[in-house]
């Protein structure tokens, strides 16, 4: 017997976390809960596990340890309160929720249930992701100076439709920012360090069909004096890439490209290439960019896209049986919803937002202008 899981929200990524459980060891899938339970029992057969439609009394009766919380993003508080409340520690998809009110009660209700709460950013784990962690924190670059997150993907109208939450600010909770690009913003505020402004603009260019924005613009001055720049788009035809770049002030290049061409869609399409270091100007170590290409196209060759996702669910797993701290925790989790929310708030304000950012009313009507 491990540490018993169980997954709240039977869509398309909860499938991600199933088998991240079930190819751990020292844990154990149990349980599942939706509203629907009709969807819930298909995910039940589909595991051999038994379904719920209530949080609370799936974590009571079937003793779950360990839940992931995969539901959409302004019901993550939700499921994750209760759950927190009821006795289990959780881990939540991206975005740690849609507002930073409902990130505020998530980690309150953590705290004070003295739970473990982490957030799925699982780019952290691929290997030329961390090169970078590793080149800063050992002063390769000198220190960041210029950071840079651009995402040129492309979501058409059957996305959209795909299921009934999504493009609408009360369901999805925002568009570009909230769902495809926490993972590039995620990266650089891990590299770059705390936000102290930001100013901005989102729009919607050409995905009539939704309310929410499909591109988004920001300068950004970090509480370090370096300078970033933040550009992600769902509205380039065909999708090219995302990548986080970061230069230092020896003069140092660094890059990663997490996805080439289109942006994953759980449960719908592959990874079609590999994440890669795509510029490394760290003096002396100008050769290696080509031996690391070559190793992480190995790597994901020989893995499926569920990969990153078993790393760090496997991170929260151990950290429930050793009573540690995960190594992405919900306060990590909550500074992705900061830049988020600055976005949208600097574009309905006309000025500069600076940090730290804390809940406003005006969040709860989704920032419409």
């Amino acid at each position: 017997m491990g540490i018993r899981a169980g997954i709240i929200g039977c869509g398309k990524v909860g499938h991600m976390h199933a088998n991240a459980y079930l190819r751990i060891e020292g844990a154990e899938l149990v349980a599942v809960c939706d509203s629907d339970i009709g969807r819930a029992g298909e995910y039940a057969q589909k595991y051999s596990v038994k379904p719920y439609d209530d949080v609370e009394k799936m974590v009571r009766d079937s003793g779950v340890e360990a839940v992931s919380i995969c539901t959409p993003h302004p019901l993550h508080a939700n499921s994750a309160v209760p759950a927190l409340e009821t006795g289990a520690h959780i881990i939540i998809e991206k975005p740690l929720a849609a507002t930073l009110k409902d990130c505020d009660a998530i980690i309150a209700a953590a705290e004070k249930n003295r739970k473990i709460g982490a957030t799925i950013c699982q780019n952290r784990f691929k290997e030329p992701c961390k090169r970078i962690r590793k080149a800063i924190d050992e002063g390769k670059i000198g220190k960041p100076v210029i950071g840079i997150a651009n995402m040129f993907s492309w979501r058409d109208e059957a996305y959209y439709r795909m299921d009934p939450w999504r493009g609408s600010w009360k369901h999805e909770g925002g568009g570009v920012l909230i769902n495809q690009a926490p993972h590039q913003l995620d990266l650089l505020q891990w590299y770059m360090g705390p936000v102290s402004q930001i100013y901005g603009r989102w729009a919607n260019l050409n995905h009539p069909y939704i309310e929410v924005d499909d591109t988004a613009i920001a300068v950004v001055v970090f509480e370090s004096g370096a300078l970033g720049s933040i550009v992600v788009s769902n509205s380039q035809n065909p999708a090219m890439y995302a990548r986080v770049q970061i230069s230092g002030s020896n003069g140092s290049t660094v890059g990663v490209k997490t996805d080439g061409g289109a942006m994953f869609i759980a449960g719908v399409s592959g990874v079609m290439e590999p994440p890669i270091n795509d510029v490394w100007n760290v003096p002396g170590e100008e050769s290696l960019l080509v031996e690391w290409q070559k190793r992480d196209n190995d790597l994901f060759a020989g893995t499926d896209i569920n990969y990153n996702h078993y790393l760090q669910i496997k991170d929260f797993v151990e950290a429930i049986a050793n009573g540690t701290k995960p190594s992405i925790d919900l306060r990590e989790g909550r500074k992705t919803v900061e830049i988020i929310t600055a976005i949208y708030r600097t574009t309905r304000d006309n000025a500069p937002v600076s940090f730290p950012l804390y809940p406003e009313p005006s969040d709860e009507t989704h920032f419409l202008r």
